[in-house]
């Protein structure tokens, strides 16, 4: 389970940096990286960054 919790925060903070490079710079650095936002690996990047987000909701009951 320390591992899940790992990766989980792991994809959540590129989401942050990745949000954060698109407010400060309007530049995706995700889709800059995989070929744009409609590419197919970028897709699944912002799947499973989506899927950590919901877990980590998750990590809630141990930090509180």
């Amino acid at each position: 389970m320390k591992s899940l919790n790992m990766i989980a925060l792991l994809l959540v903070i590129i989401g942050g940096l990745n949000w954060l490079l698109v407010g400060l710079f309007q530049w995706d650095l995700v889709g800059g990286l995989f070929g744009g936002m409609d590419s197919p690996i970028a897709r699944v990047v912002y799947v499973l960054v989506g899927l950590a987000a919901i877990y980590c909701i998750t990590l809630f009951k141990k930090v509180a």
